[in-house]
């Protein structure tokens, strides 16, 4: 199959452009990321996925440059996904297509328990309210700013152990109710929570679920978000450098107990946040 997509890519590269694909074979809730250099004449678009586009940025480092992720959903099933770049060469319009591998993620299951409450909520005001919040959240979220506050690698919003990883099936009072959409990090109530880069609050609320928590936009449809928070030091609107004080870790929300979850989206899709680091720290964010 690699030898397959590897013609297929091969094809491409001789047909249109100097374009790669990063990691041509992920699992369902990873970012695959596709690099692309710019030639006299040509300009390149989007990559549409299934039925949704992905926009093609500047490499935040390097003008000659340019990339687009692709984030694919937890529930995507194991397939072999065209990705199809839309550019203009010479001012006519194209498309070529390149192709992408998704597996099986091998995600564990877990067993938690906590208030009955906060497992099926039956209160209309708290299902209201969980709507409300869920609503908003997505607005934001699916607010690609085409500006990209980010110039130098990512950062963990904490050094700690992490307890809970991104993916796992998470089993509720012996029901299952969905996966875990971010890393856990231990963290006992009133430790320090850093910025993972720069970027600009997007929201800071004290919601059903999640808790205290803290969005940041880092631009480009990059998203990174701080859940169970007992305390912000920062507010809407408000921008921040890496490293710069959120708030405090806390137990708000639905948890067992203190910690930090730490989650990312890219153009409103969930991803595993510690993956996406990982790779635009290793392909697109070098430290100065």
């Amino acid at each position: 199959m690699r030898l397959l997509l590897f013609c297929m890519f091969l094809s491409f590269n001789l047909q249109a452009a100097l374009i790669g694909i990063v990691n041509d074979t992920i699992a369902n809730g990873k970012t695959s990321l596709l690099e692309f250099s710019s030639q006299k004449g040509v300009k390149y678009f989007d990559v549409q996925l299934d039925n949704k586009k992905y926009k093609i940025f500047q490499n935040p480092q390097k003008s000659e440059q340019l990339y687009a992720l692709i984030p694919i959903s937890y529930y995507d099933k194991p397939a072999i996904k065209e990705l199809i770049i839309s550019y203009t060469e010479n001012g006519k319009n194209k498309h070529e297509s390149i192709f992408l591998k998704v597996v099986a993620g091998a995600y564990a299951k877990e067993n938690i328990s906590v208030e009955s409450s906060k497992v099926n909520p039956k209160s209309p005001e708290v299902k209201k309210r969980i709507s409300k919040e869920y609503v908003k959240a997505m607005k934001i979220y699916h607010r690609v700013t085409p500006k990209s506050y980010i110039h130098k690698p990512f950062i963990m919003p904490m050094e700690s152990k992490i307890t809970s990883d991104f993916g796992k099936a998470r089993v509720y009072n012996g029901s299952l109710n969905g996966y875990h959409s971010g890393t856990d990090f231990r963290a006992k109530v009133g430790t320090p929570i850093q910025a993972a880069n720069d970027g600009v609050v997007a929201l800071v609320a004290k919601r059903f679920y999640s808790g205290g928590t803290v969005l940041l936009n880092h631009g480009e449809g990059i998203y990174t978000c701080y859940f169970h928070m007992s305390q912000f030091n920062v507010k809407e609107g408000e921008h921040v450098k890496r490293g710069d004080l959120l708030g405090l870790s806390g137990k708000s929300g639905r948890v067992t107990g203190p910690h930090l979850h730490f989650s990312a989206r890219i153009d409103g899709i969930q991803v595993d946040p510690l993956q996406l680091i990982s790779l635009l720290n290793n392909n697109l964010l070098k430290e100065n």
